[in-house]
């Protein structure tokens, strides 16, 4: 009797929910303790760590349910798949956050910002005025949402990517 491969998409799907929930986890806790207005970025930089490590160990475990058996199409595929179901996730809580939890959070962003921007003594208040335009733009969720989707896939291809061309093992 042969042994069935895996599913791409299914198996990687438990993955991407892992970390999209994982990323909710570090956003709430930033919220929670007023890191996110502070301005602290440690907490972000965690996720930056656990999103290439939790694609490559996705890919070696679906290399050894598939018996030792991994085209790179295959890696890239799981990849894609953990990366975009991930950003979606965060995604979903991110607009949940800013239109229902804190709608206001957005605008206490960009007062804090705007502060530190004053408190160098380089800028001109013009200056600041023309950045905070720039980005209000950035700070829009929606836009934000799909700027974090197509980041995340971008980056989730990259690491499969390369999880694939070291891991890869055709029959």
């Amino acid at each position: 009797m042969e042994n069935q491969a895996p599913a791409t998409g299914k198996f990687a799907m438990n993955y991407g929910l892992i970390l999209g929930l994982i990323m909710v986890v570090i956003s709430v806790m930033m919220y929670v303790t007023g890191m996110a207005l502070e301005g602290k970025q440690w907490p972000q930089f965690l996720y930056y760590i656990i999103f290439p490590v939790i694609i490559m160990y996705a890919i070696s475990q679906f290399k050894k349910k598939n018996a030792n058996v991994l085209s790179l199409g295959q890696a890239i595929k799981v990849g894609l798949v953990i990366a975009v179901i991930s950003a979606l996730v965060y995604a979903v809580y991110g607009l949940i956050f800013n239109y229902i939890i804190d709608p206001g959070f957005m605008d206490q962003m960009m007062d804090v910002t705007r502060d530190k921007m004053l408190e160098n003594s380089d800028v001109t208040e013009e200056m600041v005025d023309k950045q905070m335009e720039f980005m209000k733009i950035f700070f829009n969720p929606v836009l934000g949402t799909a700027m974090w989707v197509a980041l995340s896939a971008f980056f989730g291809l990259i690491y499969s990517l390369i999880g694939g061309l070291v891991m890869k093992n055709e029959a």
